[in-house]
């Protein structure tokens, strides 16, 4: 019985057996450099994390449902990936660089989890970077306490351990799938 059951497990389709529930975006020809700072002011590029799954989120600290959510649903991510946790490598990529100074990075950042990373640039290099990415990023004037709000894309990205991008994960995106995906690409 076992081997009829490792017999027929065996001639599942290898799609089927790999199948991700984010988009596949694997071999896209975007999103493949990343040369920014980070929270500590160490220079910082895609290459520095091989050997580790990726995962980069654009947003900006003073976000006030969208930023949040996605850190902590990334911190339980964590939580759920377990003793391979450290096997992934969290990047948060601000898009508001006139107030996420490196002081405010390392305050925010961290406070999700003490391993996620914090990258920021000057205003050319972070528009470099999000176009690099594909990421719609606006600034939207208000009269509140922060003066204005960045419209912005809310997925996130993640890379195997190679360093090849691999899939997009739509915003509102449950750890438990985030999870599950992650330890298909560990």
């Amino acid at each position: 019985m076992a081997l009829l059951l490792l017999a027929v497990a065996a001639c599942k389709p290898a799609a089927q057996q790999n199948q991700f529930s984010a988009t596949d975006v694997t071999g896209a020809d975007f999103a493949q450099t990343l040369n920014l700072t980070d929270h500590t002011g160490k220079p910082r590029s895609l290459a520095d994390f091989k050997g580790k799954a990726v995962a980069i989120f654009f947003g900006y600290t003073h976000c006030p449902d969208v930023c949040p959510t996605t850190m902590a649903d990334m911190k339980q991510t964590m939580k759920l990936l377990g003793s391979r946790a450290d096997e992934l490598q969290v990047l948060f990529v601000t898009l508001d660089p006139e107030r996420d100074t490196q002081e405010v990075l390392a305050q925010y950042v961290p406070s999700f989890d003490k391993r996620f990373i914090g990258l920021y640039g000057t205003k050319e290099e972070t528009a470099k970077t999000a176009n690099d990415f594909k990421i719609f990023a606006s600034k939207v004037e208000n009269s509140g306490r922060s003066g204005y709000t960045i419209d912005h894309s809310a997925g996130l990205y993640l890379y195997d351990k190679t360093g090849k991008i691999r899939l997009y994960v739509a915003y509102g995106e449950k750890p438990a799938v985030i999870a599950a995906d992650i330890e298909k690409l560990l």
